[in-house]
């Protein structure tokens, strides 16, 4: 993997360069929002860690602006908060994934590696309820002509459900075909991805298509809600 590495902690960003560089990865280091802003936009990475605290532009406003301007990579936020709004925000900035500090280095390794696994995925299928479309060779969704700006997880959340539209989908089988079992469910944080994934396929169309099966899981409604 090519991984660009945002993050304003000098002796941190350093450490983790050279750990992806003894794992046999290429590892490029940017201090600040406009510098990551910049070599992100500009360069080919597999790949993006970024911090959410940076001078200049923080870590939400570098992703969202990458979004705007098309730049899909897939991104790692990192953050000394790890509470459920702060995850919220990430996600509606766009980044794939969070991670809070402190946290092992091989952890974060592993979910560099999914994330790139995903995104590279082959695959060409399409799937479909409704004006509902999913893309997979290239990675895009729609609702009729809109097309909708999903992260990593959530496209790989809404595929799971498209794939098995009208029926239930536990909260073990996306965390076993997502995650690849790489979060707790005692967490809620499968619970924060549904409600984002819903706040941009369903609620601005007026849609429902997306419901909850209580103490069972979910379940995409096959005419797209």
């Amino acid at each position: 993997m090519r991984v660009l590495v945002v993050e304003d902690e000098r002796r941190l960003a350093e450490l983790l360069a050279r750990g992806l560089r003894e794992a046999g990865h290429t590892a490029e280091v940017r201090h600040t929002g406009g510098e990551g802003l910049l070599e992100a936009t500009g360069g080919a990475y597999d790949t993006v860690v970024l911090d959410v605290m940076l001078p200049g532009l923080d870590g939400l406003a570098v992703c969202r602006a990458l979004r705007e301007r098309g730049v899909r990579v897939p991104v790692l936020m990192l953050t000394a908060r790890g509470e459920v709004p702060d995850r919220v925000a990430g996600l509606d900035a766009g980044s794939d994934d969070y991670l809070a500090k402190p946290f092992s280095f091989d952890e974060l390794l592993a979910r560099l590696r999914a994330l790139h696994r995903r995104a590279t995925d082959p695959a060409a299928t399409r799937l479909q309820a409704g004006d509902l479309r999913l893309e997979a060779g290239s990675r895009r969704v729609f609702r009729g002509d809109v097309e909708i700006e999903l992260s990593a997880r959530e496209f790989d959340i809404l595929a799971l459900l498209l794939t098995r539209a009208g029926q239930c989908v536990t909260r073990y089988q996306i965390l076993d075909e997502v995650w690849d079992g790489e979060t707790d469910l005692r967490s809620n944080v499968i619970d924060v991805y549904v409600a984002s994934l819903r706040a941009k396929v369903d609620k601005p169309f007026g849609r429902h298509a997306i419901t909850t099966l209580r103490g069972a899981g979910y379940r995409l409604e096959p005419g797209g809600g």
